[in-house]
């Protein structure tokens, strides 16, 4: 009752259109509480360990993204080890072949649990009625590779021979490979596996485990989806987070949302002049304890930050990642990784792993607190387990440098002897 109370005294009143809503508060820290907790960041032993683990881990925040680069362990990979304990990659490869996940678009290629998969449905079709991918549809190639994929079982696109010259690069894929990516985005086609990091296609009804729901969600039951499930793993959300790169449904997600703020299953809350969605039990996140000293060595590509313009707003943490910037215009390095410090961004340090001689080289360390000293003494701890993560014996540091104060030369020593010892 006391609790109760308490919310209704922090809560004030707020119009949405012409009806009025209860609308709480949480200040600034308790909502980058209640995000870091919902992300499951600090809290990776409690998945228990394994593939089981894995799972919860990738079911939590829905998704997570994969990506290209590799000067360290790829990103699905390492998001997933900054959420469970004991994380080995191969994990992947044992739920892709449990038929326990499988490989769509989220707001980019991702690995999602396939308990969601009738939810990639409204996409597939909306690509299958004319919606452009990357590419115009090509029929013809589409056809083609549909015909030998049903006549001699799963391809890759380095299967299919490309006749033309002078080639340019990615954006230039042959047209098996269009045909290939068009019919994976409709759902005629499946990622069965990755090979060299090149996907594996067949058959969607040969990757598709029996008891899989494949009907079509209504428009409801995706709307509430995209809710629940974004504000499950984000804590809080506006309705343009909400629909972050999702074609065409900011307005009518803003209007669902709406109808659940009437029906008592979301809430309004405050945060720094801002107000955000939430589920009736955000408040019930903050009785969890937080780690103010562990510091994550975080992806460019991990959920907690994928969307630039929240971080700023919640984090004050203005991130960009340079790997597609010109190098002489680079302001911390080709792959800077976030460093978070608690519930506070306190740096970031741009990493290359050398695989052969395996030393993980931090080619620039840049450090955004006024608790240097604490901050390393952590960072150490992190930057050890970081390079038994990519399979390395060594840490080599290039370069130190600070946004709060000047790092004299001593200083700079220090931090090295320690953060290689």
């Amino acid at each position: 009752m006391l609790f109760e109370l308490a919310l209704v005294l922090e809560s004030k009143i707020a119009p949405y259109g012409t009806t009025f809503f209860m609308e709480h508060t949480l200040s600034l820290n308790e909502a980058k509480k209640a995000i870091l907790l919902s992300q499951g960041i600090h809290k990776e032993h409690k998945l228990g360990r394994g593939k089981a683990a894995t799972y919860k881990a990738l079911a939590s925040i829905n998704y997570v993204q994969i990506d290209s680069i590799s000067v360290v362990e790829r990103a699905h990979h390492h998001s997933l080890w900054n959420r469970a304990e004991h994380y080995d990659p191969i994990h992947i490869e044992q739920l892709l072949e449990d038929k326990q996940i499988f490989e769509y678009w989220s707001h980019a290629a991702a690995y999602l649990p396939m308990a969601d998969y009738r939810f990639s449905l409204p996409r597939k079709h909306a690509f299958a009625k004319g919606d452009e991918h990357w590419f115009k549809k090509d029929k013809k190639s589409m056809s083609y590779v549909l015909q030998r994929i049903k006549a001699e079982g799963p391809l890759q696109a380095k299967d299919f021979k490309d006749a033309r010259k002078n080639k340019t690069g990615w954006w230039d894929w042959k047209p098996a490979k269009v045909a290939l990516e068009q019919l994976f985005m409709e759902g005629k086609l499946m990622a069965l596996k990755r090979q060299g990091f090149q996907k594996v296609y067949d058959l969607t009804e040969h990757v598709l485990p029996a008891t899989v729901d494949t009907s079509t969600p209504s428009e409801a039951e995706y709307f509430q989806h995209l809710v629940i499930n974004y504000l499950s793993a984000n804590a809080i959300g506006t309705y343009q987070q909400i629909t972050y790169l999702l074609k065409g449904l900011k307005s009518p997600v803003k209007k669902y949302c709406m109808q659940l703020l009437e029906e008592g299953l979301l809430i309004t809350v405050n945060v720094d002049n801002q107000s955000y969605f939430a589920l009736p039990n955000v408040h019930e996140l903050l009785k969890t304890k937080l780690s103010r000293h562990k510091v994550k060595i975080l992806s460019p590509f991990d959920n907690l930050l994928i969307q630039r313009k929240r971080t700023k707003a919640l984090f004050n943490y203005d991130y960009q990642i340079e790997c597609y910037v010109p190098a002489d215009k680079r302001k911390f390095g080709y792959f800077s990784l976030p460093l978070l410090s608690g519930s506070t961004f306190s740096g970031r340090m741009d990493v290359k792993m050398d695989r052969k001689s395996k030393v993980l080289n931090v080619l620039h360390l840049h450090i955004e607190t006024k608790k240097a000293d604490e901050f390393i003494i952590d960072l150490k701890k992190s930057l050890d387990k970081f390079l038994a993560f990519n399979k390395g014996t060594s840490i080599k540091v290039h370069k130190i440098t600070s946004g709060s104060q000047i790092l004299t030369n001593n200083r700079v020593n220090d931090f090295t002897s320690t953060l290689i010892a």
